[in-house]
Order: structure tokens, then sequence, then C-alpha cells
């Protein structure tokens, strides 16, 4: 399994259109735009697709362990139709203050899904859109890629992102990724 090739994806603002709020129901759920036809160029150059997302909704009382769930079963579905799959999801219920080693910038999202996959994800692309995303990358031995979807753009003006490359979007990231 050495010979695997792993990218790991933050959901909302790079997958999905972020509501700036929390998407909690699959009729929220909005592809960005080109974001399907990127993990299908993903799954065509032989990516592993792995998606870490904080979903603080959850610890908040907003949407139940289930729905979120549910959001992230539909998005694998759409994918699937769509030619290409998704790996494995982690997901971080904790809101900031909980302290947790699961929510990025920490890196316990990623250290999961290595123990439940039995892959190692260091050196692997990881893109995002906020600068928590590039921390847990950098934190982790990743490539972290930025996009200007999502928070990306208000990323770019108030941190220094100059470890990261920066895209237009998810599908521009993943032409960089496969040439």
């Amino acid at each position: 399994m050495s010979n695997q090739k792993y990218i790991i994806l933050d959901r909302d603002g790079v997958i999905n259109v972020d509501l700036f709020d929390y998407v909690t129901k699959p009729i929220d759920f909005k592809f960005e735009e080109g974001s399907l036809d990127a993990l299908s160029l993903l799954s065509e150059n032989n990516f592993n697709i792995v998606v870490a997302t904080n979903q603080a909704c959850i610890s908040l009382g907003l949407a139940s362990k289930d729905e979120i769930d549910k959001v992230n079963s539909h998005m694998k579905q759409k994918v699937k139709e769509h030619g290409s799959k998704i790996l494995h999801i982690e997901v971080c219920p904790h809101k900031p203050e909980d302290d947790c080693e699961c929510r990025k910038p920490r890196t316990g999202l990623l250290h999961q899904a290595e123990k439940t996959l039995g892959i190692n994800l260091a050196g692997s692309y990881f893109v995002g859109d906020k600068f928590s995303d590039v921390q847990c990358a950098l934190a982790h031995k990743c490539k972290p890629l930025l996009v200007k979807t999502g928070y990306g753009e208000i990323t770019l003006k108030n941190h220094d992102t100059s470890q990261a490359q920066v895209f237009e979007n998810l599908l521009s990231a993943t032409k960089f990724i496969c040439q």
C-alpha cells in the first residue's frame, strides 16, 4: 500500500460552498464550482481522497452527529455518481474552546485517519480554505494548498500564508497536483 497516493481535503469552502454558517442538511449542500470535476480528476490520477472537517455545529447543538453523517453520505453519493470516490471522512465535533486534539489546526483528524486506514499521510497534499488547514498541514508534514473559495480570501488577507501555494479553487489546485 506504500505506493498509494493520498490527498486530504477540507470540506466546507473547498468541496462545497461554505454557507458561513453550518451545512446541516443534504439539501443545503452545494458543490463549489468545479469541485466534482476536481474529485474525478484526482480519482483518475489514482489519489485516495480523505476529508478532514471541523464541525463544531455538533457540540453547539445545531446538528446531531447523525445529521452531519447524512450530509457526508449525500456528498459521497454525489461524488460517486460523478465517477469518483471519497475514501474516508474524519469529523471533529468539538468547539474551539473544547481544546480537543482533533480540531484543526491540531492533527488528530489526520492521526485518526492514518490509524483507521493503516496509512501515513505525511508528504500528502492538503487542500483547505482556512489558516487552520494550512497550520494542520504543516504540523503533519503535509503540503498545504490554499483555495480562495470559502474563507480563502479572508485567510489570505488576515494571515501569513507564504508556506502554502494558493489557487482559485479545488479544480485549479487539482490540475496543479495532477500535472
